[in-house]
């Protein structure tokens, strides 16, 4: 992925800048045009960490302490604006963030700090590029996505995020000492049942498949859905 950015460096104009200081893991502050502006990296959202309603959110300081060390480990950080406006309503700058050649809204995608967000044409000239990215986080369920039901369309939710790791806690603490014993080896699929009393089943190509501890092994997943157990959401 980043090669492909790295081929791409010279089709669009980039302006360097110098770090004034990072705000956020999706926002900083630069010396742009002679004074201290903030931008805001497009395309992506990472979880907040000082928001007056939201407070910190998961995952939100390590995006933040992620951003705040490349930048301040650059040599060089450039700015790439979009066809459309480049400020919004908050006047911030929107753009394209490289640090020393490599995008940092692709590099927060692959660690898991970041979803892609806020799309809003005509400023999508890597939407998909950053899709693809993400699915494979997706896939690895790294970072944000290490959590079913955290990432979701309207942002991020704490509530989900703190209830899987209730659920993990009390798996690893009190599970059923028979539960994890397959019956069968030909039986590989893991149900289990988190805090909020949802019944769900892991196959071998599950994400979450290697950290679940089973209260129940089935065969096949038209079993599984039998005993009341749904697949996991994408």
């Amino acid at each position: 992925m980043i090669g492909c950015t790295q081929q791409d460096e010279h089709e669009f104009p980039r302006v360097p800048v110098t770090l004034d200081r990072a705000v956020d893991g999706d926002t900083f502050k630069v010396i742009y045009e002679g004074k201290s502006q903030s931008v805001r990296m497009l395309l992506v959202d990472t979880p907040e960490t000082s928001h007056p309603k939201l407070g910190v959110q998961p995952l939100g300081i390590e995006a933040k302490e992620y951003t705040k060390q490349v930048l301040e480990q650059a040599d060089k950080i450039e700015l790439e604006f979009d066809i459309g406006q480049n400020r919004d309503k908050y006047s911030r700058l929107l753009a394209y963030v490289y640090v020393d050649g490599v995008m940092l809204q692709e590099s927060l995608l692959e660690k898991g700090y970041a979803r892609v967000a806020y799309i809003y044409p005509p400023n999508v000239r890597y939407v998909d590029q950053f899709e693809a990215i993400q699915k494979e986080s997706q896939r690895a369920a790294i970072g944000i996505w290490e959590y079913e039901n955290y990432v979701q369309e309207d942002g991020f939710h704490k509530d989900e995020y703190e209830s899987e790791t209730v659920a993990d806690s009390n798996n690893d603490s009190g599970a059923n000492v028979n539960s994890d014993q397959q019956p069968d080896r030909s039986c590989t699929i893991k149900g289990n049942i988190n805090s909020s009393g949802e019944k769900i089943y892991h196959t071998q190509e599950s994400p979450q498949y290697t950290a679940t501890i089973p209260e129940e092994w089935f065969c096949t997943e038209e079993e599984a859905e039998l005993a009341g157990f749904r697949a996991p959401k994408k």
